[in-house]
């Protein structure tokens, strides 16, 4: 007897999720995917530590090649 009532819940849920527009921080998602900070010794920081990130497409690489060694 409940399913009517949980399925409209879940309709409204819904429709609200897909309808509902956010205020979106353009300026804060450029800093966010650039990687600035904005405060200069962060960032050099940042960059500093960078070359020691690991590559996804290179450790794959090496994980194919110690692959092919074991076989």
């Amino acid at each position: 007897m409940g399913r009517g009532r949980q399925k409209a819940k879940h309709t409204k849920v819904a429709r609200e999720l897909k309808y509902f527009s956010p205020d979106t921080n353009y300026s804060a998602l450029e800093r966010e995917l650039t990687g600035s900070t904005g405060d200069p010794i962060l960032d050099e920081n940042l960059a500093k530590w960078a070359d020691y990130a690991v590559d996804d497409e290179t450790q794959d690489d090496d994980e194919s090649d110690d692959q092919a060694k074991l076989a």
